[in-house]
């Protein structure tokens, strides 16, 4: 949830996007190759469809359908989803009354590594997440270390800049909207068959993930003049 940032967060973005962008400008889409992004969304049985998503013709002089208001259910799946240019990586969604803590988070790392040794052989990894309680704990942090990889900077209260946020979990939603899914495996099914169309077009388009990877470049300037 976005808040309100003080002019300390300001100043923290600014030099967070600044950082980025200098680097992005001295390795250039090689550095955008070696981000491997990874975030959390909350993914609902039902996502009631947008107002213009609902439209329907009908002639000037005709009644208009009275429409109930739909919220979104309160029965929901939690996700993890890590990509990079080339495509998806790993999807790992929460088991029913489990909850993700840094301990959790590690072990989604080792398998990530795992997948990423298979998928990714002798890769430099660059890790980019925001800078969540469990991103940041102790213990997350020596995990990652010991795997060797970099961990990018990511300002505080950020959610806008992760590439996740911006380019991914809207697009799924939006195609799940209007349908009901009875169960989690349901959902947890619709939402990998999304992701498997978008990693489709990752595949069918050699430059459409680096396309998305520059966008977040474009994203990170944007920011540093909104700033100025």
């Amino acid at each position: 949830v976005l808040r309100l940032l003080t002019e300390d967060h300001k100043g923290q973005r600014k030099a967070i996007t600044s950082e980025l962008l200098q680097r992005y400008r001295h390795e250039g889409d090689d550095f955008l190759l070696y981000i491997v992004t990874g975030d959390k969304s909350w993914f609902h049985h039902f996502e009631p469809e947008t107002k213009r998503q609902s439209m329907e013709w009908h002639h000037l002089h005709s009644p208009s359908k009275k429409k109930a208001k739909t919220i979104p259910s309160a029965a929901k799946v939690m996700g993890t989803v890590f990509w990079d240019a080339e495509g998806f990586i790993l999807v790992k969604f929460l088991e029913p009354g489990q909850t993700i803590d840094a301990a959790h988070y590690v072990q989604m790392l080792h398998k990530l590594r795992h997948v990423l040794r298979d998928k990714r052989p002798g890769r430099n990894i660059i890790i980019l997440h925001d800078n969540a309680r469990l991103h940041a704990a102790r213990l997350t942090l020596e995990a990652i270390a010991k795997m060797g990889w970099e961990v990018l900077p990511h300002p505080s209260y950020s959610p806008d800049m992760a590439p996740s946020n911006c380019h991914l979990f809207g697009f799924v939603k939006d195609q799940l909207r209007g349908q009901r899914f009875e169960t989690g495996e349901a959902i947890q099914k619709a939402v990998r068959r999304c992701l498997w169309v978008a990693g489709m077009e990752f595949s069918n388009s050699q430059n459409a993930g680096r396309n998305v990877y520059q966008e977040v470049a474009i994203m990170w300037k944007n920011k540093e003049r909104s700033l100025d």
